[in-house]
C-alpha cells in the first residue's frame, strides 16, 4: 500500500467528508426540530446558544473543529484497519522488510491516534464549559426575570426542584448533548466506511445451498438490526425510570436540606421520629426506583453483551471456508474482523447508547418543562402597578385565594408621605396576602395599586431574610454593601447591636447564628440605612417585648418622618404609632377608621 497517497486522499476526504456532515446535520437537525417532539424540545434549549445574532459565530466554528477532530478520528480508524491488512500479510509472508516498514507506519499512526485525541477531548470541555454557561445564565435569568422563582409555587403544577434543574440537569444536557451528537455523527460516517472495506473483502456467501454475493455485509447488517429492535423493546422502561430517579433523589435531598434548617424548631418539637419517617420513606422511593433500574440494565447489558460477544467470532465463521481456500490471506482474514468489529460497533450504538437516550430525553423533559412553568408563572395576573413619587393608593383591590374564594372585595385607600397604616384581622383574613398583592407578588388578586418604584419600597418579614455572607452585607441587603464603618455601626447601635460591631465583616450564617429578636432589630437597621419612601412590616416586631417594639418604632417615624408606613400586626400598642387601621373580616369584607380623631 502507497501510504503517502493514502495519507493524501485521507485529507481530502476529511474536508470532503465534514462540508457533506455538516450540511446533512443542519438539514436533519432542522427536520427535527420542525416534526418530533424531542427535536423541539432540544431547540428551545439549545437556540438562544447557537444563533449568531445572540451569541456571534463562535459556537458554530467551535462545533465545526469538534466535527472535524471526530471525522478526523474516523479515517484514522480506517487506516489502522487497512495497517491490520499490511501487518498481519507481512507475518504470514515472512517478510521482514514489510513488517518493519508496518511498524514504523503503526508509529505515525498511533502519534497522530493521541495527539487528535487529545485534542478532541479539549475542545469538547472548551466548548461544554462555554455552552454550559451560556445557558446556566439563560435559566438564571429566566427564573430571576419577573419573580419567576416566587410566582412559580403558585402555579397548580410548579417545576420540583429548580435547583437541581439548574445546577445538575444542565450540566447532563450539555455532555449528554454533546457525547450523543459527535457519536451518532461517528457512528453513520464509520457505518458507511467500514461497509465499504468490507464490501471489497467480502465474496460469495452461501446459506441454504443459495449463493448470495457480499453476503458478509448484509449478514452484519441483519445481525445489527435485529439486535437492536430488540434492544429498544427491552431498554424503553429506562426512560421513566431515569426521570424518575432524578425527581425521588431531588426530593430526599430536599427532604435532608429542610432538617438543617429547620433543626431548632424540630428539636424543640422532638420530632425526629416523625422527620425520621418522612426521610426514609422518599429515600425508599429511592432505592426502590434504583432497583428498577439495575433490573432493567441488567436485562439490557446482558442482551447486549451477548451480542457483543457473539459478534468476535462471527466474522472468523464467515471467512474461514475462504480463507481455508486460499481466496484471502490472513491480513484480509483480521482486516475483516476488525472492519466487522467497527461495523457492528457504530451500527449497534443507538443499541448501546439506549441508556444514555434515555437519560438525555428524561433531562430534556425536565429542562422545558421548567421553562414552561416560569413562562405559566410569567402569565398569571397581577394587580395593576403605577409609579408615583411618593405615598400609597390602592383603589378597587381584590384578593382571592388560589382556589377561587374571596379574601378582600373592592379594597379602596390613600396614605401621604409620612402617614401609617395599621392592617389587622384574624388568622387567615388575607392580611399578609394584602402586601404580597401590592407588592405585586400575588397573582390571584385585580385593581389598581399606585406607590414609589421597586427601588423605593423596602418590606420586613416576620423573619428577615439574612443572605449567606458577612453581617455588613445582611444589614444592607439587597443593596450593596457599604464601606462606611461609621455609619453601620452607628445604626447598630441604635437597633440596640451594639455588641455585634466588631462582627461586620464576618462571614457566617446569621440567619442561624442570630436570634429573632435580634434578626428583627437587624432588619429595622436596614430600614434605616435604605431610607425607602414606603415601609411594609408584616408582624415585624413580635419576637420583641413591648418595650423594645415602642423604641424602634419611635426611631422608625423620628429618622424617616417622610416615609409611609404599613404594618400588620396583632398588638394594641402599635395603635398609637399609626394614623390608620384596617381591619379585614371573613368573606371579603372590611373597615377602614381614622386613629387620630
Amino acid at each position: 500500500m502507497n501510504w503517502s497517497q493514502e495519507l493524501l486522499q485521507s485529507a481530502i476526504w476529511l474536508g470532503k467528508a465534514t462540508a457533506i456532515t455538516l450540511l446533512v446535520s443542519l438539514l436533519l437537525g432542522v427536520a427535527l426540530a420542525r416534526t418530533t417532539m424531542w427535536g423541539r424540545q432540544f431547540w428551545r434549549l439549545a437556540a438562544p446558544f447557537f444563533t449568531p445574532r445572540i451569541s456571534g459565530w463562535k459556537p458554530l466554528l467551535s462545533l465545526g473543529a469538534i466535527l472535524l477532530i471526530t471525522l478526523a478520528g474516523v479515517r484514522v480508524n480506517v487506516l489502522f484497519s487497512r495497517w491490520y491488512n499490511d501487518m498481519y500479510s507481512a507475518l504470514q509472508q515472512l517478510n521482514v522488510k514489510l513488517f518493519w516498514a508496518s511498524m514504523l507506519i503503526f508509529g505515525v499512526l498511533a502519534a497522530v491516534h493521541v495527539g487528535r485525541s487529545l485534542l478532541e477531548y479539549y475542545l469538547r470541555q472548551v466548548f461544554a464549559i462555554h455552552w454550559r454557561e451560556s445557558l446556566n445564565e439563560y435559566f438564571l435569568g429566566k427564573w430571576l426575570d419577573k419573580q419567576g422563582y416566587y410566582r412559580s409555587q403558585h402555579l397548580a403544577k410548579p417545576a420540583d426542584n429548580p435547583d437541581q434543574r439548574i445546577q445538575q440537569d444542565i450540566s447532563s444536557f450539555v455532555g449528554s448533548s454533546l457525547s450523543l451528537a459527535m457519536g451518532v455523527i461517528d457512528a453513520l460516517v464509520s457505518t458507511f466506511e467500514f461497509t465499504l472495506i468490507l464490501w471489497g473483502l467480502s465474496g460469495v456467501f452461501a446459506l441454504f445451498g443459495v449463493e448470495i454475493p457480499r453476503g458478509l455485509v448484509f449478514m452484519v447488517y441483519i445481525y445489527v438490526i435485529v439486535a437492536t429492535v430488540l434492544a429498544f423493546r427491552i431498554g424503553k422502561p429506562l426512560i421513566r425510570l431515569n426521570f424518575l430517579n432524578e425527581k425521588f433523589g431531588a426530593d430526599y435531598r430536599y427532604a435532608l436540606v429542610r432538617l438543617r434548617e429547620y433543626g431548632e424548631n424540630i428539636a424543640f418539637y422532638r420530632g425526629e421520629k416523625v422527620e425520621g419517617t418522612t426521610l426514609r420513606l422518599r429515600f425508599r422511593q429511592v432505592i426502590g426506583n434504583a432497583w428498577d433500574i439495575v433490573h432493567r440494565t441488567l436485562k439490557l447489558s446482558g442482551f447486549n453483551l451477548i451480542v457483543s460477544q457473539t459478534g468476535v467470532i462471527f466474522p472468523f465463521i464467515l471467512q474461514a471456508p475462504r480463507f481455508f481456500s486460499k481466496q484471502i490471506t490472513l491480513g484480509d482474514m483480521v482486516q475483516t474482523s476488525q472492519a466487522f468489529g467497527q461495523l457492528q460497533s457504530n451500527l449497534s450504538f443507538f443499541r448501546s447508547a439506549y441508556d444514555e437516550f434515555a437519560g438525555f430525553k428524561a433531562v430534556l423533559d425536565r429542562l422545558t418543562g421548567f421553562i414552561d412553568a416560569i413562562h405559566s408563572a410569567d402569565q398569571l395576573p397581577t394587580p395593576e402597578l403605577t409609579p408615583q413619587s411618593e405615598g400609597l393608593s390602592v383603589r378597587q383591590l381584590s384578593l382571592r385565594t388560589p382556589d377561587g374564594q374571596t379574601l378582600l372585595s373592592q379594597l379602596s385607600f390613600s396614605l401621604s408621605a409620612g402617614q401609617a397604616l395599621l392592617i389587622r384581622g384574624p388568622s387567615g383574613s388575607g392580611k399578609t396576602t394584602l402586601l404580597r398583592a401590592i407588592a405585586g407578588l400575588w397573582p390571584h388578586c385585580d385593581g389598581h395599586i399606585q406607590r414609589p418604584p421597586q427601588s423605593e419600597v423596602l418590606f420586613l418579614s416576620q423573619r428577615p431574610y439574612l443572605p449567606l455572607g458577612s453581617l455588613r452585607a445582611a444589614l444592607h441587603y439587597p443593596h450593596p454593601a457599604s464601606a462606611n464603618n461609621e455609619r453601620a455601626a452607628e445604626v447598630l447601635r441604635s437597633v440596640q447591636l451594639g455588641h455585634l460591631i466588631d462582627k461586620l465583616d464576618e462571614e457566617a450564617d446569621w440567619g442561624r447564628i442570630l436570634s429573632l429578636g435580634e434578626q428583627q432589630r437587624l432588619g429595622f437597621g436596614r430600614l434605616l440605612l435604605a431610607a425607602p419612601k414606603v415601609i411594609f412590616l408584616d408582624e415585624a416586631t413580635s419576637a420583641m417585648d413591648e418595650g423594645l417594639e415602642e423604641a424602634l418604632y419611635r426611631l422608625l417615624r423620628s429618622r424617616l418622618p417622610h416615609a409611609t408606613l404599613v404594618s400588620v400586626g396583632h398588638r394594641s400598642t402599635l395603635l398609637i404609632h399609626h394614623q390608620f387601621a384596617l381591619t379585614l373580616r371573613s368573606g371579603g369584607e372590611w373597615k377602614l377608621e381614622s386613629l387620630s380623631e
